[in-house]
């Protein structure tokens, strides 16, 4: 077997972790698997006797052209969040390829909406670290920071992404027992189990950019907004309970790029109200973080 024949079995074992790697760095499946094809190429052209360490080799590899993609996406400006909204009559889901649907699920909306927050380098060192467990003496030269200052990158982004809670753990845990039974009501379609989520007096309110032409930017009762709500469930299979502003809220995010947040009001078992945000500058300027540390690496 020659030594490039040995480099491409090599790679091989490897890829379906260059692969997970890439997809949590990117948050897209197309591009990571750009990253990985031009980790390959790189290998390629490299003396094999220089490399030691194939995996190691490999992993530092792939964070920098993600990290160099990350930086060039900032560059353009490129914001996930803001695009228009879709009316009712139309899936969020139907216009991507379906490996980014399955992107989403295997890593998490909600995680993958919050690593859209953070800074490029940021967001390498946190995948790398909290994610894979690559130490900080890899990770350093990767982000090129000193060894403290990547354990710093990785220390701010780990703020970020669990957020600080507004409200004891108890209520946060109510809160979120509420909202998530809104939310499989939602997807049910199952007007009842709607009615029985939302407070008699519930208020629904919104900005223009999250409604269709036509539609009012207030409702009130429950019977009018659980209506909505039963209609707005068609879209509920891309939603996701998040931290928002200190407490729970829901993104709407499919392939995991926001599109719309719902920040919600709720006592003891209802909701009282909730507004639904897709402007891009109020989508900016929220605090999003997940509520569970769905960090596992994966394929």
């Amino acid at each position: 077997m020659s030594v490039h024949d040995n480099l491409a079995e090599g790679f091989e074992t490897h890829r379906s972790r260059l692969r997970a790697v890439a997809q949590r760095m990117l948050g897209s499946h197309g591009e990571a698997e750009d990253a990985v094809q031009e980790a390959w190429l790189r290998l390629a052209r490299t003396e094999a006797e220089t490399v030691r360490n194939l995996g190691g080799w490999l992993t530092t590899t792939v964070s920098r052209i993600c990290l160099d993609m990350l930086r060039a996406r900032a560059a353009r400006r490129e914001d996930p969040a803001g695009h228009p909204v879709p009316d009712e009559g139309q899936d969020l889901a139907g216009s991507c390829p379906e490996r980014e649907a399955v992107l989403a699920d295997s890593v998490g909306r909600a995680l993958l909406v919050v690593l859209d927050r953070l800074g490029p380098a940021e967001r390498v060192a946190f995948v790398l670290h909290d994610v894979f467990g690559v130490p900080f003496d890899e990770i350093a030269p990767v982000v090129d920071r000193s060894l403290a200052a990547a354990k710093q990158l990785a220390s701010r982004a780990r703020r970020k992404v669990r957020g600080a809670p507004a409200v004891p753990g108890p209520e946060l845990a109510r809160q979120r027992l509420v909202v998530e039974a809104f939310l499989s009501a939602a997807r049910a379609g199952d007007l009842d189990a709607v009615l029985a989520v939302l407070a008699p007096d519930v208020v629904r309110r919104a900005d223009r950019a999250a409604l269709a032409a036509g539609r009012p930017v207030e409702a009130r009762g429950a019977r009018s907004v659980a209506e909505e709500i039963v209609v707005f469930g068609r879209h509920a299979h891309v939603a996701e309970p998040v931290l928002i502003d200190g407490v729970v809220g829901i993104a709407i995010a499919p392939y995991g790029r926001l599109r719309l947040a719902l920040t919600v009001t709720t006592a003891r078992t209802r909701i009282t109200g909730y507004e639904l945000i897709a402007d891009p500058n109020r989508l900016r300027r929220l605090d999003l973080a997940v509520l569970d540390e769905a960090l596992t690496p994966g394929g």
